[in-house]
């Protein structure tokens, strides 16, 4: 038996720890290399073309654009609604989606018993994760802006709003449920043996250690939420000029809306030549904001890792 063993660990060893070379895993890196290389030659090809496409309404009227109203003249025309929108419907995600997105995830990893019923209710949050997000649009059409047009107001923002963070509800819940499971058993462990509670070992060890991948997890939900035009086109979000509130102005809740992913479908269809400028210049705008949003995710990450391993 001892021969046996000895001559396998040898055979185990000439295979994976031989002085022959690595072919096959020498060119899957390099394959890998060069998908990487494509795919930031190819994302850095399409930030040059709308920051060169749209440069000539950045340099000469930036103030105008992100202050102006919606106008039918392009040369005129501003993003403000649009970004307002985008504003308020991210404060929405982050107001319902987060909080219930979050605690269902607690729930599922901490509290619920593995059982089938648990094991059905994650197939089933996961197969959410991947529908189309324009059934989200429909759904949101029929229950928000229709069924519970007495509450919403019909087309509004607070309709949309809903609509987006149902979409992003299941991505939230399973982030947060990932993050927890790579949470280490033996922290857990550690606080039962100084007699925790389960609730203060959430509180004070599980969450502060996942802290950075529900943070991650939750910000890309956002950028996905405020990158979503089919779903508020089925609300009913308009990009045609009106009013132009305030960015505090509750009222504009419960008002016809629109949103910078909808006024970029709209500009891109318009026939005249200027909204060609003003489209790719939207979208540079848009792309900082969620630059932004991820760079703050980022700094919020490493400071909890750096309290983790501090």
């Amino acid at each position: 038996m001892a021969l046996t063993t000895g001559v396998t660990g040898e055979m185990v060893s000439a295979e994976f720890l031989g002085k022959k070379a690595d072919v096959r895993g020498v060119v899957f890196k390099v394959l890998l290399q060069l998908a990487l290389i494509f795919s930031i030659f190819i994302l850095g090809l399409l930030i040059f073309q709308m920051v060169t496409g749209g440069w000539g309404v950045l340099s000469t009227r930036l103030g105008d654009f992100l202050t102006g109203a919606t106008s039918a003249i392009p040369e005129r025309a501003g993003i403000a609604q649009a970004l307002k929108g985008s504003f308020w419907l991210g404060i929405i995600v982050v107001l319902v989606a987060f909080p219930i997105g979050i605690g269902a995830g607690i729930y599922l990893e901490e509290y619920a018993s593995q059982g089938r019923l648990a094991r059905f209710i994650d197939l089933n949050i996961r197969n959410l994760a991947g529908v189309p997000s324009v059934v989200y649009g429909i759904l949101g059409l029929s229950i928000f802006a229709g069924t519970m047009q007495g509450v919403t107001g019909g087309n509004t923002i607070l309709a949309g709003g809903l609509t987006l963070a149902v979409l992003v509800l299941p991505i939230v819940i399973i982030t947060t449920m990932e993050a927890i499971r790579a949470v280490p058993q033996a922290i857990r462990e550690g606080g039962f043996g100084v007699g925790a509670t389960r609730w203060e070992i959430i509180r004070h060890f599980v969450l502060p250690y996942a802290a950075p991948g529900i943070l991650t997890g939750t910000v890309l939900s956002l950028a996905r939420a405020l990158g979503e035009a089919a779903p508020l086109l089925l609300v009913g979000a308009i990009a045609k000029p009106g009013g132009n509130p305030d960015w505090f102005d509750l009222g504009q809740l419960k008002a016809s809306f629109t949103a910078m992913p909808v006024l970029i479908t709209d500009w891109a269809g318009e026939a005249k030549e200027g909204y060609v400028a003003a489209t790719a210049a939207a979208i540079v705008i848009m792309l900082i904001v969620v630059l932004l949003a991820n760079a703050v995710a980022i700094l919020l990450r490493n400071r909890y890792e750096k309290k983790r391993h501090g």
